[in-house]
């Protein structure tokens, strides 16, 4: 990290503001070749974030912009190096000019997330912090947001660090009671290992047991619209996108593959997924669609189940569908569409039986949007949000999750060690596999492989 790194941070399309970022130790030099301040002192003169009013000039020396400059030097920055930022007005060919000219004075192009990867490995940003940024990036949902925001703020650390940190003081303990037994120091006791042990597995538990709902909330939940042809799937699902997405015909068998997209409603991040219409087939290409259907209907983690609401009483075929998803054991909600055509709607919900589905049933029609908002309600309240507490301290991705089984595996080891009356220097080998595990989750030991994982998530300039 000897040299200095430029990108353009913004995307390049017109807009009213871009922004070329600089970190390294030439940083504040390479600008004073392209920036000249309009009151006359150099930003090597100036103060840590003070905006400076100035021409950004090409490699020619030709002005190309009227900009913003601002430096902060190390360790006080974002990378913990010297920085600067140019903050021009949005043209893409300007920026372009004013990347060429930080090259031509010394700079070279920042790889991908390489200003967050120096800001991690100058001890800036713990790891997860550092997944946080890229997160809250991509973020969909104001849920994801508040998510990857208190990641960013610590949340997560803290909890993993906590853990840590109490297993550190065991192992401590542990070791001075062995390498000191001349010394004053207490006894290392099997109940006090025992009942430290129940602690860290509980707190693991926990903490393992968010990534299902941090996973939904980073990658979306994958919903999928079934039922038989015509019944206004296509339709809701274009209503849920906003926009015409599936094509749709009053022709059975119209859809003949899933459509996939995503969309935020009822607050959650929806996979939603268009399925070709459940029904027996002769016609090979529609048959491969309706494999696909049931496929989508496997993998999903939320089902609608769409009935057309004109069908009075539900047909054999109708009920048949409706206990299939049932069956598949998902949450999952009755819709009943086309709710513009229907007279009454006492009897939505109602199957053979004469029993009520065991899920929230609503009646929609998908071309007026009414029955939209208490679609919308019925998702929210099947995928909560998170409370102030939880944002934050979520696992949100697979690396994530596996440090934090194996954290928890290794506990439930030593415990298991702890009872059939290993000694504690077997038990105490477990502890420290979590605590290695654990520093994974955070960085504290974690090898090049994974750093290099995470940072292809970036965008360049981040």
């Amino acid at each position: 990290m000897n040299d200095t790194i430029a990108a353009i941070a913004t995307p390049l399309s017109p807009s009213a503001i871009g922004i070329l970022r600089l970190s390294g130790p030439g940083a504040v030099a390479v600008v004073n070749q392209v920036f000249t301040p309009f009151h006359g002192v150099s930003m090597a003169e100036r103060p840590d974030r003070v905006l400076v009013y100035g021409a950004l000039r090409d490699r020619d020396g030709a002005v190309i912009d009227h900009c913003l400059c601002t430096v902060s030097r190390a360790p006080g920055s974002y990378t913990g190096e010297d920085t600067a930022e140019l903050q021009c007005h949005g043209s893409p060919a300007a920026l372009t000019l004013g990347l060429e000219a930080l090259f031509a004075a010394g700079a070279r192009q920042a790889k991908p997330g390489e200003f967050t990867r120096r800001a991690f490995l100058n001890g800036k940003l713990d790891l997860t912090r550092t997944e946080a940024v890229a997160d809250l990036i991509h973020a969909e949902t104001p849920a994801a947001v508040r998510q990857a925001a208190g990641q960013l703020g610590g949340a997560l650390a803290r909890v993993a660090d906590g853990i840590y940190d109490r297993l550190t003081d065991l192992c401590a303990h542990f070791h001075a009671v062995l390498d000191y037994p001349d010394e004053d120091i207490e006894p290392f006791e099997a109940g006090e290992l025992s009942a430290a042990l129940d602690s860290a597995a509980e707190e693991l538990d926990a903490l393992a047991a968010t990534y299902q709902r941090g996973r939904l909330l980073n990658e979306g939940v994958p919903c999928a619209i079934v039922g038989r042809p015509n019944a206004g799937k296509s339709t809701l699902f274009n209503a849920l996108l906003g926009y015409e997405r599936a094509i749709v015909t009053p022709i059975p068998g119209t859809t003949r593959d899933t459509v996939e997209e995503r969309a935020g409603f009822g607050g959650v991040l929806l996979r939603l997924i268009d399925t070709a219409g459940l029904r027996e087939s002769e016609d090979a290409v529609e048959r491969l669609g309706v494999e696909r259907s049931r496929a989508a209907l496997e993998r999903a983690e939320l089902i609608l189940a769409v009935v057309d609401g004109t069908e009075r009483p539900l047909a054999k075929e109708t009920v048949e569908l409706l206990r299939t998803v049932e069956r598949a054991g998902k949450p999952w909600i009755f819709v009943a569409t086309k709710k513009d055509l229907t007279k009454n709607s006492g009897s939505i919900g109602v199957i053979a039986s004469g029993g009520r589905p065991a899920a929230p049933s609503v009646e929609v029609s998908a071309l007026t949007g009414e029955g939209l908002d208490q679609l919308e309600r019925a998702v929210a309240a099947l995928f909560p949000q998170n409370t102030d507490s939880q944002a934050g301290a979520l696992l949100t991705n697979a690396r994530q999750a596996e440090a934090a089984n194996r954290a928890r595996s290794a506990i439930n080891r030593g415990a298991e060690a702890l009872r059939v009356g290993l000694p504690p220097d077997a038990v105490v080998a477990d502890v420290e596999e979590a605590m290695s595990a654990l520093g994974e989750l955070t960085g504290r030991t974690v090898s090049e492989d994974v750093t290099t994982r995470i940072f292809q998530r970036f965008c360049v300039g981040k």
